[in-house]
């Protein structure tokens, strides 16, 4: 669902619109912040993986490489002309 759009307020005197800048700033930044926290979060580094682990993630890595050059192998195949990566036909 669509956030709602909300009226936006009339403005009087340039005081006013300054008032608005330092709202949003602020909000802007608390946001900043938040995804940067959640950005970090991401990709936190697992310290305490064993060599099992470690082996299974590279296993699971490369089929995920593996399945990606499939992928594009066969769009490139069946819709490359669109895109204009095959050579045209005489």
């Amino acid at each position: 669902m669509l956030p709602l759009k909300k009226p936006s307020p009339n403005y009087r005197t340039l005081d006013d619109i300054r008032v608005r800048k330092d709202q949003l700033y602020e909000e802007l930044q608390k946001d900043n912040t938040k995804f940067s926290t959640l950005w970090g979060q991401l990709f936190v580094k697992q310290e305490n993986a064993t060599k099992g682990e470690y082996i299974g993630s590279l296993i699971a890595n490369g089929i995920t490489v593996i399945d990606l050059f499939l992928l594009a192998r066969k769009l490139k195949k069946n819709y490359g002309s669109l895109l204009g990566l095959r050579k045209k036909r005489k």
